[in-house]
């Protein structure tokens, strides 16, 4: 049984700690880390996104983040971006090895399979940077189907246009822009 610890829209533990499904169905905030991996290719930014495994409760088969999932009750953002990191790609990093981004609330209201979700998220995105050749990672079954590269433009037209098939939002596409600049000045 999954824990979690209910949040502020700030992104501060409450105290409250309660079951992953229970924090779904009342529309409890709760942490994520999201990381993205990212290269430079001919003076272009490219991402590996992820292919859902279809077997997903939430967004099944879709294209979505490098890597992400929940902080479980005590975690700490960089805690649980360095374990999905290792559980869902097979990548053993270090804090030192991410750069932090910054932190995003979202929220999604939608049915999948018939049942409502109400999953408000308090995200920690991260940018991994070290070469990763996709043919090498270790991909968890349960969790990644496949991974591909993308380019960031691209991927922006796609996040704007909502377009189908992919499960990656306006407000991430920003807040990866925002990292660019800091970190790349471009």
């Amino acid at each position: 049984m999954e824990m979690f610890d209910v949040r502020t829209p700030q992104g501060d533990p409450t105290g409250e700690v309660k079951e992953r499904s229970a924090v779904h169905r009342d529309g409890d905030w709760h942490g994520t880390a999201h990381i993205w991996l990212v290269r430079r290719r001919e003076g272009r930014i490219e991402l590996l996104l992820q292919k859902r495994s279809r077997t997903k409760e939430s967004f099944p088969g879709c294209y979505d983040t490098s890597c992400a999932g929940h902080l479980s009750a005590g975690d700490t953002f960089l805690e649980a971006a360095l374990r999905e990191l290792e559980e869902e790609l097979g990548i053993a990093a270090s804090g030192e090895e991410l750069y932090f981004a910054g932190i995003y609330p979202c929220q999604v209201d939608d049915y999948f399979g018939g049942k409502h979700i109400l999953d408000r998220e308090i995200s920690a995105v991260y940018l991994y940077e070290k070469p990763v050749n996709e043919a090498d990672l270790r991909l968890q079954a349960e969790e990644v189907e496949a991974v591909c590269w993308i380019d960031f433009e691209r991927l922006k037209e796609l996040a704007a246009a909502g377009a189908e098939g992919y499960c990656i939002f306006p407000w991430e596409t920003s807040a990866l822009e925002s990292a660019f600049q800091r970190r790349y000045g471009i």
